[in-house]
């Protein structure tokens, strides 16, 4: 096995895992992309120069296989919703869920740019390594993304949810 990928794969799987489901919105889907990238990530383990990219390296892989099989369309059917409640939800529950709902409908790209900036933490600069764009391109995707967002479930949700510029 290449070496160090074992230990890149074990300790990262739960914050890759966090960010394929925030993308795609179901567990057995994010799971499959997760494994998906990591394959290409140790295929492609020999020409890291540095394996402090395997991170970048591994969601681009996650991002651009999420974006591929977003346009066929074929996996995005109705699907059941993990998050059932089982019992009656509050106001800012039923926010969440809204504003979890409404990250689903914004185009792969903008909800990528919007998850790895405000739900994974990163910089301008370090979400556009894994976008593999400029930060100019982040800013505007995340511009777009929160102006759907605010208009669709108006600019109270969408702060109260932390998303600000």
């Amino acid at each position: 096995m290449a070496e160090g990928f074992a230990e890149f794969a074990g300790s990262r799987h739960a914050a890759l895992f966090r960010y394929a489901y925030l993308l795609v919105g179901d567990r057995g889907l994010a799971e499959d992309l997760v494994q998906e990238a990591l394959v290409k990530t140790y295929v492609g383990w020999h020409r890291l120069r540095d394996p402090g990219n395997a991170e970048a390296y591994t969601r681009r892989a996650i991002t651009t296989t999420a974006i591929g099989w977003w346009r066929r369309k074929s996996w995005h059917a109705e699907r059941p919703n993990d998050d059932v409640p089982d019992r009656p939800v509050d106001d800012d529950s039923t926010a969440r869920i809204w504003l979890w709902h409404e990250l689903q409908r914004l185009p792969p790209r903008q909800r990528a740019a919007l998850v790895l900036r405000y739900y994974e933490d990163l910089t301008e600069v370090q979400t556009a390594e894994v976008l593999g764009c400029s930060v100019g391109t982040v800013k505007s995707q995340v511009f777009d993304a929160l102006k759907k967002l605010r208009t669709r479930l108006g600019s109270d949700v969408v702060l109260k949810a932390g998303l600000t510029e």
